[in-house]
């Protein structure tokens, strides 16, 4: 069974996109082989399946560090929406159990898609749990704006900036 939990053979289901042979067909998809990437600790995915212009930043030594040292034990899938996933990658390391809880962004280009980048935290299995904020609405405003120099509002004649708004 493939590492990503997706309940398929792993040559049917993230093997194909490490081993380069098709692109991830959606930002999960993706999500999900880089997932299996670090498992079967394949680094230079990793590093490929980055934004091409954001592969400066990444470090292949920590990354295999990270991959090797960890005992991988799961991914859930909280959400995939749009270019967005959110995920909960389970791993042991140091003998403690750790959750990495994570809100990955993805962009296509070139008809491929990419890992951009994600906000994330990590605590121990059990312990309090941070939930990521949903992205606030813009404000709408519902009086037309008054710039300084308009008519003020109480209908004086004067400038706002000299009535009213001072």
């Amino acid at each position: 069974m493939c590492p990503c939990g997706s309940q398929l053979e792993y040559s049917h289901c993230c093997a194909p996109l490490i081993e380069g042979q098709r692109p991830a067909e959606s930002p999960e998809a993706l999500m999900r082989s880089r997932y299996t990437a670090y498992t079967k600790g394949a680094v230079a995915y990793l590093k490929e399946t980055l934004l091409p212009g954001s592969r400066g930043d990444f470090n292949e030594k920590d990354a295999k560090e990270w991959a090797k040292q960890s005992e991988w034990l799961g991914l859930e899938i909280l959400s995939a929406k749009g270019e967005t996933v959110e995920f909960v990658a389970k791993y042991k390391t140091q003998g403690k159990v750790l959750e990495h809880h994570e809100v990955s962004t993805f962009k296509k280009k070139d008809g491929q898609w990419y890992f951009v980048d994600g906000e994330s935290h990590v605590h121990e299995e059990g312990k309090g749990h941070e939930h990521h904020r949903e992205p606030q609405a813009p404000i709408v405003r519902e009086a037309p704006k008054v710039g300084r120099n308009d008519p003020c509002v109480c209908g004086s004649g004067k400038k706002s900036k000299k009535c009213c708004a001072a």
